[in-house]
């Protein structure tokens, strides 16, 4: 798994904030948190502020606490405790000696509350929960002292002191700070810091019947560990006078500060716990890691990279204003994660067997396959068997097929991936009008792709033997809602928006030479999506999730239905052998048109589109994928085609089109719509391919181009982003940073290797990023060793 402190963390407004207090000497060594509650598993919500507040102590050589805010016996278990260190574990981080219960804290808190109630700032209040409320006041209206608001230092000492030793049950006295009444923040108005509740704590037992309120014990939590930037999310925002109050008023040597960013808010799902737990308890979902759950143990059941997910909240960035994330951002960092690892292999996930009636019967064929396309830098093949009896996809099969319609017809000819040009003679139904059976023949000269004559198809198809291949189960997951703000509206249930498609369950095959992979391999299925085996299932089951598919079709498919297809006539079934298992999908209906519908149709709308697709992918040498995806549309057709004109690399441009570029292009709106010519494409591409720029340095030029600053090269020019890889430019900004980091240089030489995260980070900070990172490791491995 790739180190977190590899990646060089972005900067934000948090980072200036932490600049300025080193550089001013307010700040040695930066400390920070980070604290659930354990209430429940964790969400990606979550993971953002998990990788803001490690990142941050690895990007400045400080240390992050992971400490739980167990405050609340009602709603806290030793399970969510298990859960969420597993979870933070997973994502790459490690806390070291540095794991805290803010219950290990009680008695120092205990005894701050003791020292305030004897200076007078805080009273034991013996109103009901209700009349407390009503005494509040409103946002226009101060509230009203309580009745108990003068009692004695002496008399709420005792009261204090008889509430910790159970003499009174839940809810006839709580502890209340002594602040104001009137003031304009309602927080400030007396809060309560301290309740009775009789119940058993995960870590404390039965030691405690009274427990502090999450404002008062957050507070002296950070300053009992030394945390010197204590980082919330927004709503805490009102929150930070009373952390200040409770720092200030009470016997603590360190003084905190809060700061706030905006909590991430992530579009079809919801992030509210009470809510996540309410699909658990009402049997929604089958559990807190449900693969369609937000959260952080659903996402590694499905298959997400940890990688991802660090990547997604770097992407996003920590800004200071709410905002709802378009869940398109997070598949296209899982895609982008997967699309140069992920080895590709051969699944037919609703099935349909093909006869070829001229292939020898028995005999089968052990063709080479690749796993990786010529543009991931990966190398890798396997043999999969050809035999007279295959399976296809059944939306690879048309009865009354359109003009130019490129895969399976009555007497259409198309190839099958690494194998034969095969051309479909004829159709078996059953007597309920479904599609059973394809019987087709061969030509024994095209194995390869290629035939004596020179003939070409132009429609690729994948298989899997019917003999050899392997039965599975395809969990096919999507959205969990139907809307992107489904607890958006106060007058619906969020549950009322839930989408019946969330989880399609098929049954289908897969090619042998999975079996013997290890569980943990991610696949990409081609022309499916990209999928790994659910650890969940039985052993010697193949239970595959589908972690995101190739391409976005979401925004589409809420648009408009997919075009109907005319339901053939039934006809008499000529064989009697089974066609092999049917997904269990909700659609059954025959023949129905595959999400790439459109850019087909476009293609046999407009021949050149079509030549463009067949030249894509035989003479450029492009990959299915990445062919289909530049000719179905003249628009980025031409694009495409005006970058290779400025530089003739479609290995190197076709990607980066794909992947960089086509994910920015607006909803109906064509890539015409980007500030962004193709020739800009091409000189980034150039420049990345020259190894003049990092990739990471590539995304940040493309962004600068978009917002106006010119073409690349005057970006890279003006920001001083050319890739620094020389010793000689290395060194002397090498130097500097273990210069001014002395302490940090002799703990590195004394054990604390895993300081050299930090060490890389402030070279790549001081060059823009424009370092090469490997050769900045290479030589501070060297020069820190010197010691």
């Amino acid at each position: 798994m790739t180190n977190p402190s590899d990646t060089p963390t972005p900067s934000n407004f948090i980072h200036d904030i932490i600049d300025a207090d080193l550089e001013a000497g307010r700040v040695v060594n930066v400390v920070t948190r980070f604290p659930p509650e354990p209430n429940g598993y964790l969400h990606i919500g979550h993971a953002k502020s998990i990788v803001l507040n490690f990142g941050i102590a690895q990007k400045y050589g400080g240390q992050c606490h992971l400490r739980f805010d167990d405050t609340n016996p009602l709603t806290e278990d030793q399970e969510y405790v298990a859960s969420i260190q597993n979870d933070v574990r997973w994502l790459g981080y490690d806390w070291g000696e540095h794991l805290y219960f803010a219950s290990n804290y009680f008695e120092t808190m205990y005894a701050c509350a003791v020292h305030l109630v004897k200076e007078g700032k805080a009273y034991v209040d013996s109103q009901s929960q209700e009349e407390i409320r009503q005494m509040r006041g409103t946002l226009t209206e101060p509230g009203k002292p309580s009745p108990y608001r003068d009692r004695s230092v002496e008399e709420n000492l005792e009261l204090l002191e008889k509430m910790r030793a159970g003499v009174f049950g839940d809810g006839e006295h709580v502890l209340r700070a002594k602040i104001d009444m009137s003031n304009p923040n309602m927080l400030m108005r007396d809060p309560l810091i301290y309740r009775i509740r009789h119940a058993t704590h995960h870590n404390t037992g039965d030691d405690w019947c009274i427990y502090p309120m999450y404002d008062f014990a957050h507070a002296l939590e950070d300053a009992i560990e030394g945390v010197t930037h204590s980082i919330c999310t927004l709503e805490f925002e009102n929150n930070r006078e009373l952390y200040d109050w409770v720092i200030a008023n009470c016997p603590v040597e360190s003084e905190p500060h809060q700061y706030e960013f905006a909590r991430l808010n992530l579009g079809y799902t919801v992030m509210s716990k009470r809510k996540l737990l309410q699909l658990v308890r009402d049997e929604v979902v089958e559990g807190w890691d449900d693969p369609r759950m937000p959260t952080i143990a659903g996402m590694r059941r499905r298959g997400v990279p940890p990688e991802a997910l660090r990547n997604f909240c770097q992407l996003i960035g920590v800004a200071k204003a709410n905002s709802t994330v378009d869940i398109q951002l997070l598949e296209y960092a899982i895609r982008d994660e997967l699309n140069m690892k992920a080895p590709r292999v051969m699944a037919v996930i609703d099935p349909v067997k093909v006869v070829i009636t001229n292939y020898p019967e028995g005999q089968v064929e052990w063709l080479d396959a690749d796993y990786f396309p010529h543009d991931v830098p990966l190398e890798g093949t396997r043999k999969v068997p050809f035999s007279r009896e295959l399976y296809i996809e059944r939306d690879d099969y048309l009865e009354d097929a359109p003009k130019k319609w490129y895969r399976l017809a009555p007497g259409a000819e198309v190839r099958l991936r690494y194998g034969y040009y095969i051309t479909c003679d004829e159709a078996i139904y059953g007597e309920d009008g479904e599609l059973k059976e394809l019987r087709c023949t061969y030509d024994p000269e095209s194995r390869g792709g290629s035939t004596p004559d020179g003939r070409k198809v132009r429609g690729t198809i994948h298989w899997v033997s019917a003999a050899e291949a392997k039965p599975a189960t395809f969990n096919l997951y999507d959205r969990l809602f139907t809307v992107e703000r489904p607890d958006g509206d106060a007058d619906v249930d969020f549950q009322d928006y839930l989408n019946p498609e969330s989880l399609v369950v098929a049954q289908g095959f897969i090619e042998p030479s999975v079996v013997e992979d290890a569980d943990d391999v991610r696949y990409q299925f081609e022309r499916q999506g990209y999928f790994w085996r659910d650890g969940s299932s039985e052993a010697d089951a193949l239970v595959f999730n589908r972690i995101v598919g190739l391409r976005d079709s979401w925004s589409k498919q809420q648009k408009k239905d997919e075009p109907k297809q005319a339901t053939p006539k039934p006809k008499a079934e000529k064989s009697t052998k089974d066609a092999g298992a049917k997904a269990s999908s909700s659609d059954d209906r025959p023949n129905k048109r595959p999400a790439s519908y459109e850019r087909d149709q476009a293609r046999a709308a407009n021949p050149e589109l079509a030549a463009r697709q067949v030249r894509y992918g035989q003479e450029l040498g492009l990959s299915e994928d990445d062919a289909d995806l530049l000719s179905g549309d003249m628009d980025v057709a031409t694009f495409f085609e005006a970058a290779l004109a400025s530089y003739d690399t479609p290995a190197s441009v076709a990607p980066w089109i794909v992947n960089e570029v086509l994910p920015l292009v607006p909803e109906e709106k064509t890539v015409a719509a980007l500030d962004l010519s193709a020739e800009d494409v091409a000189a980034l591409v150039k420049m990345v391919d020259a190894d003049r720029i990092t990739t990471a340095v590539s995304r940040e030029v493309l962004q600068a181009v978009l917002e106006g600053a010119g073409d690349p090269e005057k970006v890279v020019a003006e920001r001083g982003l050319e890739k620094v890889s020389d010793a000689a430019s290395l060194e002397p900004v090498i130097d500097e940073v273990m210069a001014n980091n002395p302490d940090n240089v002799a703990r590195y030489r004394e054990g604390k290797t895993t300081l050299l995260g930090f060490f890389i980070g402030q070279v790549m900070r001081a060059t823009g990023g424009a370092a090469d990172a490997v050769k900045v490791r290479e030589m501070l491995e060297r020069k820190l060793g010197e010691g």
